[in-house]
């Protein structure tokens, strides 16, 4: 069995947060990390892969520091990793996105069949969660979105998930090959330990790029971007804002304003 992981490498969440000029997220504050919710999606491929047989590719598009994203996901035990880089893709969104990622995944497909390709619900820097449909869109493959549990039944040929919606319970069944994007709520990532990262850095990360995909580069970056960001406000400070110091009595002091303010 195959799995392909696609992971991004974002902005840390922690650093100051804000646009370019040219209407694109700011990746210059601070070191980028791997997108929190793909760890999901890597702990999910590795654990199915751990428990049927297989190997997993992970696969990121990005410049030259999203090699840090699959190095990780390689740190948590994916076997072969994968970046797309050129510099066409600068400025590309959600939608090349998708397609960059179909090129790779099919390139990945050449060396064997995939069987099942996992992502993350949503990418932190953008929060469209639409790269998993348009992905499964060009690949031509049946998707599972939102899985709070995901199974395999390699006999069967199928994939199962359970959706955790609003007000009710959703189990779905696909065949295999299938795409299936996870939640939050799906695993705990495991946290690599010191053999594993070492492990990690000795494996080769294979560059690929548009070229190698057959992408026309005209159909990615800013000249082939469906949407565009037009303005963006930085979040006002917030006002009016109570400090209380604990004199023994702030419990007391915390839930009367909730109380007053009709907050419970």
């Amino acid at each position: 069995m195959r799995i392909v992981v696609c992971v991004k490498h974002v902005p840390d969440l922690q650093a100051e947060r804000g646009f370019t000029p040219e209407g694109r997220v700011d990746r210059s504050q601070g070191d980028g990390t791997l997108n929190e919710l793909d760890e999901n999606a890597v702990e999910a491929a590795v654990a199915l892969a751990e428990a049927h047989g297989g190997e997993v590719v992970a696969v990121t598009m990005g410049p030259a520091d999203a090699e840090d994203a699959v190095r990780r996901a390689l740190q948590m035990g994916a076997d072969e990793a994968v970046h797309v880089l050129d510099d066409a893709l600068e400025g590309s969104d959600a939608f090349a996105t998708a397609l960059v990622l179909a090129a790779a995944v099919r390139r990945v497909a050449q060396d064997g069949p995939v069987d099942l390709v996992v992502t993350g619900m949503a990418a932190l820097d953008g929060l469209m969660s639409v790269v998993p449909t348009l992905l499964a869109g060009h690949l031509g493959l049946p998707q599972a979105t939102l899985a709070a549990e995901l199974t395999l039944d390699p006999a069967a040929g199928t994939v199962r998930v359970r959706r955790e919606l609003d007000h009710a319970t959703e189990v779905v069944e696909a065949p295999l090959p299938a795409l299936v994007s996870v939640t939050d709520q799906s695993n705990q990532p495991r946290y690599p330990n010191f053999k594993a990262i070492m492990a990690a850095r000795k494996k080769a990360v294979a560059a690929w790029s548009l070229a190698d995909l057959g992408v026309d580069p005209g159909a990615v970056g800013t000249a082939g971007a469906r949407t565009q960001v037009l303005d963006a406000t930085p979040r006002p400070p917030r006002e009016n804002r109570v400090l209380v110091t604990d004199e023994g009595d702030a419990g007391l002091r915390l839930a009367a304003f909730l109380v007053e303010n009709h907050l419970v």
